[in-house]
């Protein structure tokens, strides 16, 4: 349609025109330059983790930039790790999953993860992390019905909730 953004039609439901899109998507990136720096630290994002009897706790992570190595301490979440074990077929650097192990806790999917230089200043952060969690937590005091009622009595017009439910 002429301009800087390019148009795909796709469908989902007949699978056509992804091939276009996916060369269009390298098309920009090339174009634009976007590019991940592979001589810094890693940082990245937690698809998935678990706990397992042999490995220990295990995540599956993707490199959004830098690089990752056996050996690094990094902060995933709230909690300090230092990666015992990688392993992935393509590498260790940008755009890579990659699954790890040397977890101490189980981190949830979409936590953010950054690897340091050294296990002192992650160890910190994780620190200041996790005490940023358990003042926010103390400050969620669990609501009463009667205490609902009597809010809405004084005039409070918003309450906030977290409904969690399943399928």
């Amino acid at each position: 349609w002429g301009g800087d953004i390019i148009v795909n039609e796709i469908s989902a439901k007949n699978g056509t025109g992804v091939d276009e899109l996916l060369e269009n998507i390298l098309l920009v990136a090339e174009m634009q330059e976007y590019k991940a720096n592979p001589d810094r630290y890693a940082t990245g994002t937690v698809i998935e983790s678990k706990k397992d009897d042999k490995a220990g706790i295990c995540a599956t992570v993707l490199i959004q930039n830098g690089t990752l190595r056996i050996g690094d301490p990094m902060v995933i979440g709230n909690a300090y790790a230092k990666v015992r074990t990688i392993k992935n077929d393509l590498g260790k650097g940008p755009a890579s999953p990659v699954e790890i192990t040397g977890l101490t806790e189980v981190p949830d999917a979409g936590d953010k993860f950054m690897a340091f230089e050294s296990e002192k200043e992650a160890k910190k952060i994780a620190t200041e992390r996790t005490e940023r969690a358990k003042e926010a937590s103390s400050n969620l005091a669990g609501v009463s019905l009667e205490d609902l009622f009597d809010r809405i009595k004084e005039g409070q017009k918003e309450i906030k909730v977290v409904l969690k439910a399943d399928v």
